[in-house]
């Protein structure tokens, strides 16, 4: 099952049509950072479930009571998911790695940065921060589940699309 996780469109909806066309995902994740993009690319693709949340711009494009931090489990994994901002991410990620360990997270997704990271921890917790999907030529990120289990987390660019068809 694939999980495509975009942030940080900042109105930028054509890397992320041309992620869900090449990908092909199960679910999609949006972490903020322009709420109301998700939303659009959601009626364009209703076949494709959307998880979202919103980021720091974000305060009069959704619903003023919707949940900053999310955990689902999606396809058998915990998933912690945070624009950043109120952890602080551009500081350090300390309070965010707590606060997914805590919550039992198997991968915290989170992004602000714009900056681009994939990797697991010591402990094997996945950190992925997607990166932005609508500046600098588009990334994203890309989680891979079987049987329950995170089976890969990468980051894709425009120039790993042509792989992945």
């Amino acid at each position: 099952m694939k999980i495509l996780v975009l942030s940080d469109s900042h109105s930028g909806l054509s890397f992320m049509r041309r992620c869900i066309e090449s990908v092909k995902p199960d679910v999609m994740i949006h972490l903020g950072d322009y709420f109301d993009d998700a939303v659009a690319i959601s009626e364009e693709y209703p076949h494709i479930p959307l998880y979202q949340v919103p980021g720091n711009c974000d305060r009069y494009r959704c619903p003023p009571d919707f949940p900053e931090i999310r955990i689902e489990r999606i396809f058998g994994v915990n998933l912690y998911m945070t624009h950043g901002h109120r952890h602080r991410v551009k500081q350090y990620l300390g309070a965010l790695l707590r606060d997914a360990k805590l919550s039992r997270a198997d991968a915290v997704l989170y992004g602000h940065t714009h900056v681009a990271d994939c990797r697991q921890d010591e402990e094997g917790l996945w950190v992925l921060n997607p990166g932005s999907c609508g500046y600098f030529g588009g990334s994203a990120g890309l989680i891979e589940v079987n049987n329950n289990k995170i089976s890969s987390c990468r980051i894709i660019r425009q120039e790993n699309l042509e792989e992945i068809l």
